[in-house]
């Protein structure tokens, strides 16, 4: 138990640097806070006063009445989507909670996680966003020959924004343009070939590709679990990024339309027959898998997560079309929220790996190619049924974290028992260790945000 300035130094600081990395890698501000509180708890620093932004993460802790409180904060700069060190970080978070190792080795074993690097190198991250683009044309309903184009697409993409990434740092926004614009041309050149190839499948999927980079989840359960601030930066973020590819594909259908070549928003979305639903099944599950891959994920979580995501594919396409395909994402959705807690249990990952990567199917990639397609072509007709487009993707978006989420409020409860429910914790646990009666550990205390 810290009893001098400089250990309760080392402990506020080893709580800031989790605190930090868990924030930069997606995980809920409830969460975090969570997490820190049960890591300030257990190495001695009981009461400890936490607040946590989106930029910023502060401790505070007061011995007594009397003792001057220390006060330290850490500055939240990286944002990626790194589930490797996100899992090496619950690791070590349970193993300090379990007593098995002490916070001078802690720290030593942070140290070697934020600076170890990955076990994949950057080349099969950019192989892995490449496969996902091509699989989510198989799951649209696209043949072989547009899939190796979206395939070659998702790749230029990835290495455009790092090396746009690396040479410039440019905002996010920026990249977001660049990638999309470089997806609509390379598509306009394949439509001015020979080739016959249905090309909007191409630019949705690769939309689809880099819609699965922005932080959705977390802002709905920031929102969700009184984070307000947390959420709405988080939101905003999350429509720039988005008004970004809206840009860069409204920039090269207009260049299209400059050069005469139309590109019409023509992609299937699935059918019934027991065909066309095992390609839209075997499809989702690829790309699942391939975006688990491309975010870090253990190697052990691929195929559970790419099982996941076809049922989930397959619920979503055997609901009664009537009800519409953001009901139908939403019922698919809760479907993933409701196994993601067993199974990353078993997995021994936090849930958020799991969810994050099955809903990866259902982003609206084609609401949004349909909407844009359709305002460019400056009709009122066209015009109205753009906007609905669009709105669709955004309530698809909504069904689709709201759903997760609901799915894991139902799914930890049933695992623990109702009656034992901490009712301090404002909502379900994508990161962090729980006891093993099911409560949180040391989840008390709520949000100083307003």
């Amino acid at each position: 138990m810290p009893v001098d300035a400089r250990e309760v130094n080392l402990t506020l600081d080893f709580c800031l640097r989790i605190g930090d990395l868990l924030m930069s890698t997606g995980a809920g501000a409830a969460d975090v806070t969570a997490t820190m509180r049960s890591l300030a708890q257990h190495l001695g620093l009981r009461g400890a006063d936490i607040d946590v932004t989106y930029t910023s993460l502060s401790m505070t802790y007061q011995a007594d009445p009397e003792a001057i409180p220390v006060h330290t904060t850490r500055q939240v700069k990286n944002r990626t989507t790194d589930y490797d060190h996100l899992t090496a970080v619950d690791h070590l978070v349970r193993k300090v909670v379990a007593d098995e190792i002490d916070l001078q080795g802690a720290r030593i074993e942070l140290g070697r996680i934020i600076s170890g690097g990955h076990r994949r190198p950057r080349w099969a991250v950019t192989l892995g966003i490449a496969l996902m683009a091509g699989t989510i044309t198989i799951y649209l309903g696209g043949d072989l020959r547009v899939a190796v184009l979206a395939f070659i697409s998702g790749g230029s993409i990835d290495q455009l924004q790092l090396f746009m990434s690396r040479r410039w740092e440019l905002p996010a926004f920026y990249l977001q343009v660049a990638g999309a614009g470089v997806a609509t041309l390379i598509a306009v050149v394949a439509a001015m070939l020979p080739l016959d190839l249905d090309v909007s499948n191409s630019i949705t999927a690769n939309i689809t590709v880099m819609l699965a980079g922005i932080a959705f989840m977390g802002a709905l359960q920031d929102a969700l679990t009184g984070f307000h601030v947390t959420a709405s930066a988080r939101i905003m973020e999350a429509l720039v990024s988005t008004a970004g590819i809206i840009a860069g594909v409204t920039g090269g259908l207009v260049f299209a339309s400059a050069i005469g070549v139309q590109l019409e928003a023509s992609v299937s979305t699935g059918g019934t027959t027991l065909q066309s639903i095992t390609v839209s099944v075997v499809g989702g599950a690829l790309a699942t898998a391939a975006f688990a891959y491309s975010a870090y994920a253990p190697t052990r979580t691929l195929i559970p997560v790419a099982i996941i995501a076809g049922i989930a594919v397959a619920i979503s396409v055997l609901v009664p079309g009537d009800v519409g395909r953001t009901w139908r994402v939403a019922v698919a959705s809760v479907f993933v929220g409701l196994v993601a807690y067993a199974v990353a249990s078993r997995l021994k990952v936090p849930p958020l790996v799991i969810v994050v990567s099955g809903a990866v199917p259902f982003l609206p990639g084609y609401s949004i190619y349909r909407g844009l397609s359709m305002l460019a072509q400056e009709t009122p007709s066209t015009t109205s049924v753009g906007l609905v487009a669009l709105f669709t993707a955004a309530s698809v978006s909504l069904a689709l974290a709201s759903g997760v989420i609901l799915g894991e409020y139902i799914a930890q409860p049933l695992h623990r028992q109702a009656w034992r429910i901490e009712t301090r914790l404002a909502g379900p646990r994508l990161v962090g260790p729980l006891r093993r009666d099911g409560g949180s550990t040391g989840a008390s205390g709520k949000s100083t945000q307003t």
